[in-house]
C-alpha cells in the first residue's frame, strides 16, 4: 500500500511539472502576443500602431540606457500610451520578456 502510494505521489508530481512547463511561455512568445503589435519584430517600433503611440525603437539610446528595473517598471505600469501589463504578467514572464527585449537591442 505505502509503495503504492509513493508512485502515485510521484506520479502526481510529475504531472504538475509538466502542467506548470506548458503553461510557461518564452520571453519571445510574450513578446509576440503582448508586445509586437505595436513595437514591431524587430523592436523598431515601425507599425501602425507603434508609429501612432511613438514607440521609440528598443536600440534607441534613451531606451539603451534604461536598467532591468527601469523596464520592468514600465512594462509593469505603463507609460504614456503603453498600458500597464502589472497583474497581467508575472515577475518571471516580465524577466523573460526583458531578456528578449535585450536581444532586440543589438
Amino acid at each position: 500500500m505505502q509503495k503504492r502510494l509513493a508512485y502515485l505521489g510521484i506520479a502526481s508530481l510529475f504531472l504538475l511539472a509538466a502542467n506548470a512547463s506548458c503553461l510557461a511561455q518564452s520571453g519571445a512568445d510574450l513578446y509576440q502576443s503582448k508586445c509586437q503589435m505595436c513595437h514591431a519584430p524587430d523592436g523598431s517600433g515601425n507599425t501602425p500602431a507603434g508609429k501612432a503611440m511613438k514607440a521609440r525603437p528598443f536600440n534607441s539610446p534613451d531606451v539603451m540606457k534604461q536598467s532591468d528595473a527601469d523596464l520592468t517598471a514600465v512594462i509593469k505600469k505603463g507609460k504614456n500610451k503603453m498600458p500597464a501589463f502589472e497583474g497581467k504578467l508575472t515577475d518571471a514572464q516580465i524577466a523573460s520578456l526583458i531578456e528578449h527585449i535585450h536581444t532586440l537591442q543589438k
